[in-house]
């Protein structure tokens, strides 16, 4: 890969994170009570706000028409729901997922640049990501060379991302740096300033297939990066955490930390996102209790 030492050299050095300050702030917003009224508020916008997602070695045709079967019907019970935002394959489905929701204003979004290792040469990942587009996807969710990143190559990760970015052509593409791997809140915040610099429209915590996904202290350093890109350029980035959030009420915790680090105008799904297919089902249980005041039973609702 030819180095752009000129892409990378627009990256500012990225500042030092304070963890105490970023464990304490996170502590005091899960420690707050979220009333009644808020939550009503809340669920339907993190329904709105979730990739339902099957990534799998065993996916089958027949699996993504249920998942965006699922998609589509999820909000029957409560008719004035919205929708999910996006349903999530690997490329080889991404027309079976277009064809299924055809009609609908949910969007097929696809992981490419060989997801979750990410260890492939360049012509190999732009290869996947073209394919993926050329099949009808929205969205592209990549991942980034964490080997590069560890080796201290950020140049080729910076460059990576930039090719990756223009071979989407039209569709937006989220950043996953999978955190997990990457170390420190520290490296977090150079892995984020380097993926909005390489022209990233979202960053992603994590790709799900390892133990350590998405975390709310980890998020905040991620928004913190957006926060100072936008208010550096004008120039809105979007947020996807992913992994580990199956339930509501941690959900809404993101919502607040999203409000109070990026403001009122991030908190829609075309700026926010939730890679967590096994949390609908909660949001549609939790919006139900408020709803009707029962819990209904976890069987009324599918498991695809």
């Amino acid at each position: 890969m030819k180095s752009n030492t000129i892409g990378y050299s627009s990256v500012p050095i990225s500042p030092s994170v304070d963890a105490v300050g970023v464990d304490d702030r996170i502590d005091r917003i899960q420690k707050r009570s979220i009333k009644n009224e808020s939550k009503k508020e809340g669920l339907p916008l993190i329904l709105s706000m979730i990739d339902l997602t099957t990534l799998e070695g065993q996916d089958t045709e027949l699996k993504v028409k249920q998942l965006c079967s699922k998609a589509i019907r999820l909000h029957d019970a409560a008719p004035e729901l919205p929708t999910v935002a996006a349903v999530c394959v690997y490329p080889a489905l991404v027309k079976v997922a277009k064809t299924a929701l055809a009609g609908t204003s949910i969007n097929v979004a696809s992981v490419a640049t060989y997801f979750p290792s990410g260890q492939a040469d360049i012509k190999v990942k732009l290869a996947d990501v073209k394919h993926a587009v050329g099949e009808g996807a929205d969205e592209i969710d990549m991942v980034i060379s964490r080997g590069k990143f560890h080796q201290g190559e950020y140049n080729y990760v910076f460059d990576e991302i930039a090719q990756v970015k223009e071979a989407c052509g039209k569709a937006r593409l989220k950043v996953i740096l999978e955190t997990g791997e990457i170390g420190n809140l520290d490296a977090i915040r150079k892995a984020s300033d380097i993926a909005i610099y390489a022209g990233a429209d979202f960053i992603k915590t994590s790709t799900g297939k390892i133990p350590k996904a998405a975390s709310l202290p980890v998020t905040c350093v991620m928004l913190e990066a957006i926060r100072d890109y936008y208010f550096k350029t004008g120039i809105m980035v979007g947020m996807k955490p992913a992994g580990g959030i199956s339930k509501s009420k941690l959900a809404l915790a993101y919502l607040v930390l999203v409000k109070e680090t990026l403001g009122v105008n991030w908190l829609t799904n075309e700026w926010f996102r939730f890679g967590a297919s096994s949390l609908a089902n909660d949001v549609l249980m939790q919006y139900m209790k408020l709803k009707t005041g029962y819990y209904q039973s976890p069987d009324y609702f599918s498991i695809d």
